[in-house]
Parts: structure tokens; sequence; C-alpha cells
């Protein structure tokens, strides 16, 4: 039985892709977190091997592949820090410390690996992005994904593995960070303001259920044969207050929208979405 280790277990897509993976029903799960007491409230938590591992106590002495109990697979999602995008952090600390991880692990005999990566790493670039555009990223966080992707790419040159790369784009659902805009809209909702302060709405992006973009993932994770950079989106750009408009709509709720209180944010552009072709010749086979 293959064996799939998801780091980042109790983060919002990780608890999703366990659940995802436990569907499948064919595959011994071993789940990690920085902490065991987020994971023991998880639904999931009995129904896997579960293995504690805090990143900053990375030691290069150990072998994390036998620490792990040697997985086929590893989805790694863990990372630290977000959603503050800027912090100089993201490239001082989590960037050679995952690394060092990552490296670890394939030099001691892991061979596939698939890592979630962001829309970000296009940077300020427009329009429908494709894995073949040359990335810009423009905030700590980005580069630092950029730059371990990179790095990863380089060692494939020297050890035998496989690397899947999925750019994520924006994602919604039960779960998400409380900062996120639904979650602060359903905030409102709740205590039955009657207004919502948010930006003007005419920016463009692309959105997609957590659920989809986690059966998704787990599909890019379990195949092959498309490797490398593959985003993981709609392709179908949405203006954010039409994206509001419509979830209002479907919860059949009504409050005043006060568009344009909020700037737009310096560390993304007004408009952009996600090519799909390389994703789709996964999920369509």
């Amino acid at each position: 039985m293959k064996k799939i280790l998801v780091t980042g277990a109790t983060g919002f897509i990780g608890n999703y892709v366990i659940e995802q993976l436990l569907q499948q029903k064919n595959f011994a799960i071993i789940a990690s977190s920085s902490t065991i007491e987020n994971a023991r409230s998880a639904h999931w938590f009995p129904l896997v091997k579960y293995i504690p591992f805090n990143l900053k106590e990375f030691d290069d002495h150990i072998n994390y592949y036998e620490f792990f109990d040697r997985p086929d697979v590893m989805i790694h999602l863990a990372w630290e820090g977000l959603p503050n995008y800027k912090a100089a952090f993201h490239v001082e600390e989590n960037l050679p410390r995952h690394f060092s991880f990552l490296k670890n692990c394939i030099e001691h005999g892991l061979t596939d690996v698939t890592i979630t990566g962001t829309c970000f790493e296009y940077g300020m670039q427009e329009g429908c992005l494709s894995e073949d555009m040359d990335t810009m990223p423009a905030n700590a966080y980005a580069i630092a994904k950029d730059t371990l992707r990179k790095q990863l790419q380089q060692l494939e040159q020297v050890k035998s593995f496989t690397l899947k790369w999925v750019r994520l784009f924006y994602m919604y659902g039960v779960g998400q960070s409380p900062n996120s805009l639904l979650s602060q809209l359903d905030r409102a909702l709740a205590n039955s303001d009657t207004e919502f302060n948010m930006s003007g709405g005419e920016q463009e992006r692309d959105y997609l259920p957590v659920e989809k973009v986690v059966a998704y993932l787990v599909r890019v994770a379990l195949q092959d044969n498309v490797t490398g950079v593959i985003n993981c989106c709609s392709g179908k750009p949405v203006t954010v207050k039409a994206f509001v408009k419509d979830y209002l709509a479907k919860k059949k709720k009504n409050i005043q929208l006060n568009l344009g209180y909020y700037p737009y944010a310096d560390y993304e552009p007004m408009r952009f979405w996600g090519d799909t072709v390389k994703l789709e010749s996964v999920i369509n086979k």
C-alpha cells in the first residue's frame, strides 16, 4: 500500500486534503503538523498515522525520510506566517528551512513530491497567466516560493525525483482564514451589520471552492504523467464585486456594499486569472 505524507495537515487546505485521501481508501496516510493539539480535534486524526514535526526544529543530521516512515509520495503544504505576504521571514527563514527539509527527504529516498506554490509568483503581470511565462514575484512570500521551486528544479538535475509544483490561485470555503474576504462578510452578516466595507471590487480574480482545489491537487499528486508547474484554478476571471454579490445571492442575504472603503492591494495586479490547459490534461484523463 502506498504511503502518502501530508505536511501542514491541520491547515485550511491540509484538512481537506486528508479527508480527500481518506475517500480513496487505498493509501496509508501519514499526517504531520507543528503541534498535535489541533490535529487531535480533527475528524481524521484516528484514521491516519500522525507524526508531529515543527520545521523550526529541523536538524540536518536526522534522516527525515526514515523519520516519516519512508513515504512514497509527499504533499508539502506546510508554510509559516501567512497571510503576511510582505514579511522578510519568508525569504530569510522559511525558504532555507523548507529547502533543507525537502532536500534531506529527497537525498534519503523520497522520489515523488507535490508542493503548493502561489499565483503571486507571476508578480504584477495581468491577463491569462500560463505556466511557461517568466515569474516576476513582487512580495517576500512569492519570492521565497519561486526561489524554492528553482532550487528544487536544480536539485532535479542531480537527484532522481518527480516534482509537481501546484500554483494555487484564490480559494474559499469553511475553515478559511478569519481575515479572508468571505469570512469577514459572514461575520458582518452574523452581526446584522447594515453595510460591508470592501475595496472597489473591480479587480478580476480566479476563484475556486477549496473542495475543488483539493480534488485537483490530489489528482495531480497521485499521477506522474504531468509534472513541473501546474496552475490550480478555474481559468475564469470574475470581479471581486460580482463574486461577493453572487455569494450573497446564493445565501439569500442582503447587505449594502461600501465599495472603495479599502484601497486596492499593492502586491497584486488588477486583472489576472490562470490558464488551465495543463490542469485539464490531468483531470480529464
